[in-house]
């Protein structure tokens, strides 16, 4: 990788398979260098798959095999903005279809663990709307929401 700052992101054993999935996925995202370990480490074994370089919408990431220590929590999430629904509506379904799990407001995680917000920019438009009342209620829709209904925001947001 050539860039200065890049996301690492901690995977029990399977950085390469939650690569590929990202790279096949969602636009501007591809695999790069996969790097074996040099020697054994306290999860894994010389010759094992170590890390894994590659990009989600273009940002650089690197997968680390590092065993089951630690795990992803919402802390840390990718925001997807969308520009319909059924952009929205590929997406979650590819996350949540392949293991994944619903949340709330546009929140769901993948069969890894890795927390995604998939965000209509016709919710962060109501959002930012200069009628607070308008802003209220599309947030007041949002709050019921599992996976994001752009029609049902933009109608809250209308009145």
């Amino acid at each position: 990788m050539t860039t200065k700052n890049t996301i690492c992101l901690w995977f029990d054993k399977d950085a390469v398979d939650a690569a590929r999935f990202y790279a096949e996925t969602f636009p501007d995202s591809s695999i790069g260098a996969i790097h074996h370990a040099p020697g054994d480490y306290p999860d894994g074994k010389q010759g094992d798959v170590l890390t894994v370089e590659f990009t989600v919408f273009g940002i650089p990431c690197i997968g680390l095999n590092g065993g089951p220590l630690f795990k992803h929590s919402e802390a840390f999430s990718f925001q997807i903005a969308t520009d319909t629904q059924e952009e929205t509506d590929r997406l979650w379904n590819a996350i949540v279809g392949n293991g994944g799990q619903e949340s709330e407001c546009g929140w769901c995680k993948d069969r890894w663990g890795l927390s995604w917000q998939i965000t209509p920019r016709a919710l962060i438009d109501a959002f930012t709307d200069p009628d607070p009342a308008a802003a209220k209620r599309a947030f007041q829709a949002m709050m019921t929401m599992k996976k994001i209904d752009i029609a049902k925001i933009e109608a809250a947001r209308r009145g």
